[in-house]
């Protein structure tokens, strides 16, 4: 749900009722609406994916990590461009909350071979993901967010066990697709060995979002 009032969040959540069990808060919801919609999902007996990519200093990461268990949150993301220290101070914190897993985010879907080399990156999109992934393995991480297209490497590399989530999922592939540089079907993300798929607007935009996601999950296999 990465929109802004939460009315319209309230709204969207409201037709679907236990046809979805797992919300994603992106940043531009949770800061208009503050913590407590998270926290109603969850008192709903809903999943709630805390996506706030933290990249600070380890302290202030380790107490974002705190209060996402505390709402009850399931995921939290951590950027993994932060480094091992960053990523450790996640996971230690997250230990915790049982319910609370910590995933890396290795690159952006929005970035292109072009926007990494801009700021001094040399690797392409996937020699980056995968060394970012490595580092999460090593700071204990539970899995990685990535694009669609790089699923497959990952999975190979990360093994049967860790959850590898892929943003950028959409029935049409054709193209960047909601300032997705690097989307995919979610049938082809899972085939390629995604544990789970973010899917946004081809839901929270459709006329009737029940049945968007019904597609959805036909379109999965």
């Amino acid at each position: 749900m990465d929109f802004a009032p939460r009315g319209a969040a309230g709204g969207f959540v409201a037709p679907l009722g236990d046809a979805c069990g797992s919300y994603k808060i992106g940043l531009e919801l949770l800061t208009a609406a503050g913590p407590g919609l998270a926290r109603d999902l969850v008192g709903r007996g809903h999943e709630v994916f805390l996506d706030l990519k933290l990249f600070e200093i380890p302290n202030s990461v380790a107490g974002a990590v705190r209060a996402a268990g505390a709402l009850g949150a399931s995921i939290v993301t951590v950027h993994g461009m932060g480094g091992t220290g960053i990523m450790s101070a996640a996971v230690e914190a997250a230990r915790e909350f049982p319910r609370l897993r910590v995933l890396a985010l290795t690159v952006v879907t929005s970035m292109t071979g072009s926007d990494l080399a801009d700021i001094g990156v040399a690797a392409d999109t996937e020699e980056q993901v995968l060394r970012l992934a490595r580092l999460a393995v090593g700071a204990g991480c539970d899995g990685v967010i990535a694009s669609p297209r790089e699923a497959g490497v990952l999975r190979g590399l990360l093994g049967p066990d860790r959850l590898i989530v892929t943003p950028g999922v959409v029935l049409e592939p054709e193209g960047a697709v909601g300032g997705h540089a690097r989307p995919g079907t979610p049938r082809a993300a899972f085939a390629a060995g995604a544990s789970h798929v973010v899917v946004g607007r081809s839901v929270t935009r459709a006329a009737d979002p029940v049945a968007a996601l019904g597609r959805v999950r036909a379109a999965a296999g």
